[in-house]
């Protein structure tokens, strides 16, 4: 476990247009006074009589209207969190996207296999079958969660990947981690079974509905209408 504070990591682009903002009147933010004394009061709000102190920062109303004070909470000023029933949809999306792929891919190749008994024919997934798959699966995640957050299948369902602590889009890194966690297991062994435990655990997780992958990765699924 990482004893670093949260946020204390690389922090996202200024340019990001995901990355969260600070509260109104934060310093640093337009319209923010100096803090001197002297400033204007803000809002036609009366500065405290003297020795007087405002109340902590904790104690004040949170901004963004969430739970809890920003920045203790990590959700505040982010969109709301994606359903999970969309986000199982989407997955399957990118699972039929994606196994149409590598099934053009492998089949020159020959890697499939058949098992010849009488009357039956089986066919199953070679090893070099599944490798194939999890490079193509884990790419196509990384790739595109790294570039904007967003898988085609979370893009037409309208939702995005986000860093659970600054709201922004994970870097290559970070994409790469959620990938791994998500796709290795399910190409090399028991497929249905782990999509179904990493994936539905976000059904159960709270407060950040998080499937197994992003709890690894530290990141969240947010709704973007």
């Amino acid at each position: 476990m990482s004893s670093e504070p949260p946020g204390s990591g690389p922090q996202p682009p200024e340019d990001d247009p995901f990355r969260k903002q600070p509260p109104p009147g934060a310093p640093g933010t337009p319209g923010a006074g100096s803090g001197s004394p002297y400033d204007p009061p803000q809002g036609g709000q009366q500065p405290p009589p003297y020795g007087g102190q405002q109340p902590p920062y904790s104690q004040q109303p949170p901004p963004y209207g969430g739970g809890a004070s920003y920045p203790n909470d990590p959700l505040a000023g982010m969109p709301p969190l994606a359903e999970s029933g969309k986000r199982t949809l989407a997955r399957i999306i990118d699972l039929i996207l994606v196994g149409i792929v590598v099934w053009l891919v492998t089949w020159p190749m020959g890697v499939h296999e058949y098992t010849v008994n009488g009357d039956k024919v089986e066919y199953g997934k070679s090893f070099a079958q599944s490798l194939v798959a999890a490079v193509l699966y884990i790419g196509y995640d990384t790739y595109l969660i790294s570039k904007s957050g967003q898988t085609l299948g979370k893009k037409w369902l309208n939702m995005r990947v986000a860093n659970l602590d600054n709201g922004s889009t994970p870097s290559v890194q970070t994409a790469l981690a959620r990938s791994a966690v998500l796709w290795i297991p399910f190409a090399f062994c028991c497929a249905c079974i782990w999509t179904a435990i990493s994936g539905g655990w976000s059904y159960f997780d709270r407060p950040y509905k998080q499937g197994l992958h992003d709890k690894a990765a530290k990141t969240v699924v947010v709704s973007t209408n």
